[in-house]
């Protein structure tokens, strides 16, 4: 029936044509019948009305098949799209060709020869009457690897790309998620700083470079199993000039020009040119990634990973793109890839400018065929979804079940807010979520008037059995509750986002002032005796929680990030402690391995309690039923528990009280000491029975003979 109707208003369209002698670009022979003219405006406003049912099931992208290449872009409510093709990334003219639109909103042409290695983009009309110099070129949103020029804009050329790589057997990693130990890290961070010895600092290569002090072999050396790498999608390194304005919006916060985290992805089929570049050579003004190497030397790094049997999570951001790239979906049909208000302005939950309107169905699709991209010809493990209350639950629901016909282990974790908050939803979609309760229950929310259980407070709504719920998964039938399972829990003090946990500390404990100038950044780095005892408690707390444990690079050693006084930008802020680093591409966030080794007495605290709980299932599989609370009357923040699972029998005391010394009586038997205020691992410091003092802000872990 609905064929019959758009079969009819075609008809009709052309009679109209026909009658008042239209001529023009924006006629076209309706599905190769010659005898059938048709204006694609009215085509394109058929579409429009039935926008939300037009599905294609058509490969889309840059793809050659017997000696012929073609080229497909979905773009529903364009008039007309034009296909550019450039020799030289640096052309400025290339050969164009004018694409069809197949009725359903797919634009395709196909190209004899094979077209591998050549630069292209389109040309997007929404209305006939625009001129083709006056649009910009914009990259496929389906393009395997794409070169971008290094200005705030970030103009791009897609890249025609195959290569045959050679994973020598490699696939992915599959665990049981209350295996994991994750590594959240930047990729560029790992190797970046001198201190890390890399010969490639910065790169995909430097990160996996052998014998060197950083990147690949200290994550080894600490013990985690799976790293999460922060953005690593193509996307916008580049911002508006400090004090300079685009489209009537002005850069007043940006001082260094640059988005180093990542989180302004244009491009979900391709790797970051960022992590190749030489950086001895960079400079503004100049194009990155035209050879497209990002894309083997991803590959390398993934497999680097996988041979020392690190999982590889990555981090994604579909919820918005880059305010101020020019050339992306918001070119290609800003009607269609965005949610708009009233007066078609962009909706803006995010923060970023433009919310993707991701419950269109071919926005969906491209969401989904990302995912299982980065699978199947990257190898990744797992994925972080930021901001993901910001999709709609449709396509929450499709990536999982989708994705794990490819692996039923991979992973999903996500930030669950953004637009909402609902941890519980992406739980009962079978999701994983960052469990802010217990960072904010254990260390604080701020570190001025929100302070958490190790320093002794209580943060908001917080209590003893609120705590006792954290370490068993925070799960849903306890008081607040938030996750079905406890393997949904993923457990963090800290991320990427706010301070780091050591400048938590050095703040929260009254030992450094937020606003001070630290000009003698090794003194600051060198933790005082109480800093060292509460960094060691809240790791103590966290690796013996169940769910899935999460740290961030440097939190091992209470990295400090440090704003500093070297370089040519006019911060305000040089020397005072940074907790929004995003766009600082300098020491601030570069991992300094001169500092772990200052602090490697935390370093290997932290290495200890992660062969504990690689070791020992019971901090990773108990169930409630398998855990014993105990009362310590006197002392509200002092926690203990038995643990009694298979074989095993262990017990966990804790005490964040500031001033009070707890007494524990241990239950009947000898008890070997595995963690104390000094030491942490699987070997035995000492045997105990009966009577045991947990000294403030220490804690303790002990196995039953």
């Amino acid at each position: 029936m609905k064929q019959l109707k758009l079969f009819s208003i075609i008809i009709f369209s052309a009679a109209l044509l026909v009658i008042n002698n239209i001529k023009g670009e924006n006629l076209f022979i309706y599905d190769n019948h010659p005898d059938i003219i048709v204006d694609q405006e009215i085509l394109s406003r058929i579409n429009r009305e039935n926008i939300d049912e037009i599905i294609s099931d058509k490969k889309l992208g840059s793809f050659v098949k017997n000696d012929s290449t073609t080229f497909r872009i979905f773009a529903p409510n364009a008039a007309n799209v034009t296909l550019f093709i450039f020799d030289k990334v640096t052309d400025e003219t290339g050969v164009h060709y004018t694409l069809t639109n197949d009725k359903l909103g797919v634009w395709e042409i196909q190209l004899p020869n094979d077209y591998t290695g050549k630069y292209y983009g389109f040309k997007i009309k929404s209305k006939v009457e625009e001129k083709l110099e006056d649009l910009p070129l914009c990259v496929d949103p389906y393009a395997k690897a794409v070169a971008s020029y290094t200005t705030y804009n970030n103009p791009r050329k897609s890249i025609v790309y195959s290569d045959n790589y050679d994973w020598q057997g490699d696939t992915w990693i599959q665990r049981d998620w209350r295996d994991l130990i994750i590594y959240e890290m930047h990729i560029r961070d790992m190797s970046a700083d001198p201190t890390s010895g890399a010969s490639q600092p910065g790169t995909y290569g430097g990160l996996i470079e052998d014998g060197i002090t950083g990147g690949i072999n200290y994550i080894e050396k600490l013990g985690v199993n799976t790293v999460e790498l922060m953005p690593a999608m193509e996307f916008a390194n580049c911002e508006i000039p400090y004090l300079d304005s685009l489209n009537g919006k002005y850069n007043t916060w940006n001082y260094y020009e640059r988005n180093h985290w990542g989180y302004m992805t244009s491009s979900f089929f391709a790797p970051s040119s960022y992590y190749s570049m030489n950086w001895n050579e960079f400079k503004w003004n100049q194009w990155m990634g035209t050879e497209g190497k990002q894309v083997t030397d991803f590959k390398d790094m993934v497999k680097a990973f996988h041979k020392k049997g690190i999982a590889v999570i990555m981090d994604v951001v579909y919820n918005h793109l880059s305010e101020y790239e020019i050339g992306n979906l918001k070119q290609i049909d800003r009607e269609y890839y965005f949610r708009l208000d009233d007066k078609s302005n962009f909706i803006a939950e995010s923060g970023c400018g433009n919310d993707l309107k991701t419950e269109r169905p071919m926005l969906r699709r491209l969401i989904t065929e990302s995912i299982l991209y980065w699978m199947k010809e990257y190898h990744v493990d797992g994925f972080r979804f930021d901001l993901g209350k910001l999709l709609d639950w449709e396509t929450i629901e499709e990536v999982i079940r989708e994705a794990r016909k490819l692996n039923p282990n991979v992973v999903f974790v996500c930030e669950p807010w953004g637009g909402g908050y609902d941890p519980e939803g992406f739980s009962l979609r079978e999701w994983g979520s960052w469990n802010d309760q217990i960072r904010n229950g254990i260390k604080g929310e701020n570190p001025k008037d929100g302070l958490g259980w190790i320093f002794g407070k209580w943060y908001g709504n917080n209590n003893i059995n609120r705590i006792k719920s954290y370490v068993n998964g925070t799960l849903v039938n306890y008081e607040h509750g938030l996750f079905q399972k406890k393997e949904h829990s993923v457990n963090y003090l800290e991320s990427h986002d706010g301070y780091t946990l050591g400048d938590f500390i050095r703040i929260g404990s009254g030992e450094v002032n937020s606003q001070s100038v630290i000009k003698d950044t090794y003194k600051n780095a060198v933790l005082s005796d109480n800093q060292l005892r509460l960094n060691k408690l809240g790791a103590l707390f966290l690796f013996t929680s169940q769910g899935i444990t999460m740290i961030h690079a440097g939190q091992e050693f209470a990295r400090s990030k440090v704003i500093p006084f070297d370089g040519n930008v006019n911060d305000i802020h040089k020397g005072q402690i940074d907790h929004n680093s995003y766009e600082k591409d300098n020491t601030t966030n570069y991992i300094n391995f001169k500092h772990a080794e200052i602090n490697k007495d935390l370093f290997n605290y932290y290495k200890g309690l992660i062969e504990l709980r690689k070791s020992f299932a019971a901090f990773r599989e108990a169930d409630p039923e398998n855990i014993i609370f105990f009362e310590t009357a006197g002392n509200p923040f002092a926690l203990s528990y038995q643990i009694n699972f298979g074989k095993d029998t262990f017990l966990v005391l804790l005490n964040a009280s500031n001033n009070i010394n707890q007494k524990f009586i241990c239950p009947e038997g000898k008890w070997n000491v595995l963690v104390d205020e000094n030491t942490a691992g699987v070997s035995v410091i000492k045997s105990l029975s009966g009577e045991i003092v947990i000294n403030s802000k220490c804690g303790m872990v002990l196995k039953k003979q």
